[in-house]
């Protein structure tokens, strides 16, 4: 039981936290237009639901303090309060602390403490609603009671008939009905005949529906929020009964039978047979003569069908999403991966065994495989938008702790990405952009007297370039001072003085451990720690960094990711006996090498284009001959189209990734190794990392060490 409440738990905390991402966004929206109803409505909405599943999960502090910050937005929903930044720096602080309060539950007295001052700056925020206190009006009650200003009394009908397994999603009806009455007055009828005998009964399942008549001053939507969590798997209808501006002598209230009407209690046909002893509509029109038989019986089944369509389209849409631990999807990626594996040993088994009927179920498998495969990639990939809207608190929060104006911007949201990769990203995404707003983007002032408007701008885009993603990084601040860059490296020991290095190289030195330009150490940057974080997160997901700037226009920052970490489409290469892995997405063609080195230099001409290469015999040392006649596989990154000679081309391999030990971490050119289908080990090549070999001239023999 502890077991299943310890899942319970931590389902509440996911669920919360990405409620208060989404508030953290409607925050924003609302900070640009204190008009936006929308943003309100949502923050309201996010506020009720955190609220709501906090006392429903014990954490009463939680429940107590964001039931108070709701108050406040239902004032703001209201057009009671102009919401101003001061409400929302505010809103932003109790964001934090619920978190705080969720992820600590512990810290129950200091997170009590900070409750109190939250909502007594709440208090100082509306003076005139504080002072009407004292005339019996609206108010601020003691420390973080909020109450709402007189509104007009209006009539609910509630009809809430709960799914059955309402209790194993840890719902309990009662505590909905309990706070449906704090509302107002409250009549409660519970519906008990679809109650079985004990022998039928299972005590795990909710068999009850309840009707309530609820009078209060709240709107519908207060009264919907209420029952957020259930919505979509419960039967709930609520209807206004009386508006609450309806003439004191109006007519009689509706008869008993129209009620009953209403609530579907009773359909109208059987109300009028009832009263009147009347045939049914269908059989007096056809006893009229106004329709033919088939016509009713054409209706009726159209009735029927659109009914189970649309019941069947309610079913699907509630359960087309599942939540599912990052535990399972990585237990299921590793077996896929030995999937794959297994896979590859009996395509090799089928093809050196001559029986039709086996190459025919490799083949199946090899399809099936590979479409599992897809699909299990394809479940962990994930829009890499929500880890880029975290970034616009981040923003906001730096910019004023440093005296600047700074605006982000985002692009490409959408973009998928592995989901370990994005975990990963988080980190270093920050740290490059406090670099961004520290060092890059000026003071307002300075910025105006330069010619720029007083807003400085980051940006953030993703996009996808084969089998990676590029992840940019731009300021349009100060760029970076690559003569002052140049002298911190030297006076370090970074470079030579007399070094001849190009911009890229020179930006690229900011990546090193412990550079720093800044003259003076704050919270915020000039500690040397900082953007090596970024270099080994970048190597460690097989990525790169690259940084191009130009002086008084801005720099930008791009990291090329891999997609997945797990399994790639490769291309099977052969060097002597040793086996290699490329890429496939890096790789154009493949074709014969004609005319060896050109004037002692590795450069081939494919149809009539240079192309630079490198012998991966030599590069690795590999012994032995090459043959008479060698291939040359073209690859190309983000930068060059370099070719890499080899033995043998063998073909597509679907490579499952495995990490090298500590021992080979510092090799260069290779980010990891496969295991073959005849069990032997094949090295992945990194080409970027090769193709940067080929830029820097160190094609002359060299082998990797």
């Amino acid at each position: 039981m502890n077991e299943e409440y310890d899942k319970l738990i931590e389902t509440f905390r996911e669920e919360t936290y990405e409620l208060l991402s989404e508030l953290e966004t409607s925050l924003f929206e609302l900070e640009k237009d204190p008009h936006n109803g929308d943003a309100v409505s949502s923050i309201f909405r996010a506020f009720h639901s955190i609220k709501g599943a906090g006392g429903m999960f014990g954490f009463d502090e939680v429940s107590r303090f964001t039931h108070d910050i709701e108050t406040v937005y239902d004032l703001v929903r209201g057009e009671k309060i102009l919401p101003d930044k001061s409400l929302v720096d505010l809103s932003f602080a109790a964001c934090d602390l619920i978190r705080e309060m969720v992820t600590s539950p512990n810290e129950v007295q200091a997170q009590k403490k900070k409750a109190d001052e939250l909502l007594a700056s709440l208090r100082q925020l509306f003076p005139e609603i504080t002072e009407a206190k004292k005339t019996g009006k609206s108010a601020l009650r003691g420390a973080g009671d909020l109450v709402l200003p007189a509104a007009r009394l209006r009539a609910y009908r509630i009809r809430f008939r709960p799914a059955p397994d309402i209790f194993a999603t840890g719902t309990n009806p009662a505590l909905l009905l309990r706070e449906l009455c704090g509302l107002g007055q409250c009549s409660v009828i519970a519906h008990s005949d679809s109650i079985p005998d004990l022998n039928g009964m299972d005590p795990e399942l909710c068999y009850t529906s309840w009707d309530v008549i609820l009078t209060t001053e709240q709107d519908m939507d207060a009264i919907r929020d209420i029952f957020i969590f259930v919505e979509d798997t419960a039967e709930l209808i609520i209807e206004m009964i009386d508006d609450g501006e309806s003439a004191v002598d109006s007519a009689d209230y509706k008869k008993l039978g129209e009620i009953l009407v209403e609530k579907r209690d009773i359909t109208p046909k059987d109300l009028q047979k009832v009263l009147g002893g009347r045939k049914r509509l269908g059989e007096m029109l056809i006893d009229e003569g106004l329709v033919q038989p088939e016509s009713i019986q054409a209706a009726l089944i159209e009735q029927e069908q659109v009914r189970q369509i649309r019941e069947g389209r309610l079913k699907k849409e509630v359960i087309s999403n599942i939540r599912v631990s990052s535990e399972k999807l990585d237990k299921l990626v590793n077996l896929v991966g030995e999937l794959v594996t297994v896979q590859a040993r009996l395509s090799r088994h089928a093809l050196y065994t001559d029986d039709p009927e086996l190459g025919s179920i490799a083949e199946e498998v090899e399809r099936l495989t590979a479409e599992l495969r897809d699909n299990t990639m394809n479940i962990r990939m994930l829009p890499i938008g929500t880890t880029f809207s975290r970034f616009r608190r981040l923003v906001r929060d730096l910019s004023t702790d440093l005296g600047k104006e700074v605006e982000m911007v985002t692009e490409g949201g959408d973009t998928e990405l592995d989901k370990t990769v994005i975990e990963r990203l988080g980190d270093p995404l920050v740290h490059l952009i406090r670099n961004c707003i520290d060092h890059g983007i000026e003071p307002p002032q300075d910025r105006e007297s330069l010619g720029k408007p007083r807003k400085g701008m980051v940006r953030l885009s993703a996009t996808h370039s084969g089998a990676n993603v590029l992840i940019e990084i731009e300021d349009d601040g100060a760029g970076l001072d690559a003569g002052a860059i140049r002298a911190r490296a030297a006076q370090r020991g970074l470079v030579a003085t007399d070094a001849e290095l190009a911009d890229g190289e020179i930006f690229s030195l900011i990546l090193a451990p412990g550079f720093s330009t800044a003259e003076h150490i704050t919270n915020i940057s000039g500690r040397g720690v900082g953007l090596d974080v970024v270099k080994k997160a970048a190597d460690s997901l097989r990525g790169e960094i690259s940084i191009r700037s130009e002086k008084g226009k801005g720099t930008i920052i791009i990291l090329s990711l891999p997609l997945t970490l797990a399994i790639i489409e490769g291309l099977l290469i052969r060097i002597g006996e040793e086996h290699f892995v490329l890429p496939l997405s890096a790789v154009e063609e493949c074709v014969e090498l004609i005319g060896g080195d050109s004037h002692g230099r590795h450069i081939a001409n494919v149809r009539g284009r240079i192309v630079p290469y490198i012998r991966l015999r030599e590069q690795f040392a590999i012994g032995g001959s090459a043959p008479e006649i060698e291939q040359i596989v073209i690859v190309r990154n983000e930068t060059a189209r370099v070719g890499f000679v080899v033995d043998t081309v063998i073909g597509e391999n679907q490579t499952v990734i495995k990490t090298l030990g500590r021992v080979y971490k510092g090799l260069e050119g290779i980010s990891g190794a496969t295991i073959l289908g005849d069990g032997t080990v094949a090295l992945i090549l990194d080409v970027s990392k090769l193709i940067r070999i080929v830029e820097e001239g160190e094609v002359s023999g060299q082998a990797i060490q």
